[in-house]
């Protein structure tokens, strides 16, 4: 990886650009539909394998046992030890 530094020593890094991957994920009490990001290379149960204790989803609907949607946001962070299942679908 290609590491930059400025004149006030911020550094920068070389962008990891991951694929857009739709998915369904199911946590101990809601479940949840929007976007997770996959490196090209990896497969999503490679992402919640990592040591990295969130997952990242964008466009999220938090929905009820109906299929009624709860809430909606731009961004929500699971906790991987919530999560019971997660469905990909591209």
């Amino acid at each position: 990886m290609n590491i930059r530094y400025d004149e006030k020593g911020k550094y920068f890094t070389d962008v990891i650009p991951k694929k857009r991957v739709s998915a369904t994920i199911q946590t101990v009490k809601q479940l949840v539909q929007g976007i997770v990001y996959v490196h090209p290379e990896k497969r999503l149960k490679d992402e919640l394998a990592k040591t990295e204790k969130f997952l990242a989803v964008t466009d999220a609907k938090i929905l009820d046992d109906n299929g009624k949607i709860l809430y909606e946001t731009d961004f929500l962070a699971i906790n991987i030890d919530q999560v019971i299942w997660i469905y990909p679908y591209e």
